[in-house]
């Protein structure tokens, strides 16, 4: 897990909006430069088997054009996230392009972004962005999790109700870089009772706002930190609430 930042959410509204002047200009976050996307309601059943091949898939928007907030040097290869809910979960597919897939950590909550990994960081209020989750799994299936938030006083690492997932390489030992490499996938299904406590409303309603990122890291070679809504900290870093996209729950499938 990359290093984090610290902060607390302030009770007190004068000093809250003086922070975000203070904290918006410092990190180029301006309301503007922040993507947006609309989750829409899935049209038919999902099935969890990292393959992203049902037909609920097909007319999902994609969020792409992933920024290489930290780039030097190698080849940019990018993501194409698509994201549906229903009453039960909100669903993600990642489609990663890589040309070098390597994995080998295979402890539960172990340093998972070490390895060729996809993550999702979301806050579901974001009137309070900095009480946020995360979900972070690398090529063979291994997944971090964590809360930070402002009532959760429990381990570092925790433990959601109900996540299913399935990778390209699943359940594999360990995946070593291949000539045949190209992209590997990742589908997942995140029950919203797990955010109960900062959602305006589980499941949510149509119009409901949320704050989220897509992130994509490590791996062996080319190794690279890329992410759907930028962030410009000096060194790499996902933990960056401020600069989370938008995402908007649309109660309609997608159009054809």
């Amino acid at each position: 897990m990359l290093s984090p930042v610290s902060g607390r959410e302030s009770s007190e509204p004068a000093f809250t909006r003086c922070l975000l002047l203070i904290l918006l200009p410092a990190f180029g976050l301006g309301a503007q430069s922040l993507p947006r996307y609309d989750i829409h309601r899935a049209p038919s059943p999902i099935t969890i088997d990292g393959k992203l091949d049902d037909a609920a898939w097909r007319d999902a928007p994609t969020a792409t054009d992933f920024h290489f907030n930290w780039w030097k040097e190698g080849a940019r290869e990018q993501t194409a996230v698509k994201l549906l809910w229903d009453d039960g979960n909100l669903y993600a597919g990642f489609y990663c392009h890589d040309k070098h897939i390597s994995a080998r950590v295979t402890e539960r909550h172990g340093p998972v972004s070490l390895d060729d990994s996809a993550e999702i960081f979301l806050s579901p209020n974001p009137s309070k962005v900095r009480n946020y989750y995360g979900f972070e799994i690398n090529a063979i299936g291994t997944m971090l999790n964590f809360i930070r938030a402002d009532w959760y006083t429990g381990p570092k690492n925790w433990e959601p109700d109900g996540v299913r997932y399935r990778t390209s390489y699943h359940g594999l030992p360990v995946k070593n870089e291949s000539p045949d490499d190209d992209h590997w996938i990742l589908e997942i299904a995140i029950p919203f009772r797990n955010f109960a406590r900062d959602a305006a409303h589980t499941p949510p309603r149509d119009g409901d706002t949320w704050r989220l990122n897509l992130n994509r890291a490590g791996g062996k070679t080319d190794a690279q930190y890329s992410t759907w809504s930028p962030v410009t900290t000096p060194k790499p870093s996902f933990h960056v609430p401020e600069a989370f996209g938008w995402v908007r729950f649309v109660n309609r499938p997608p159009s054809r």
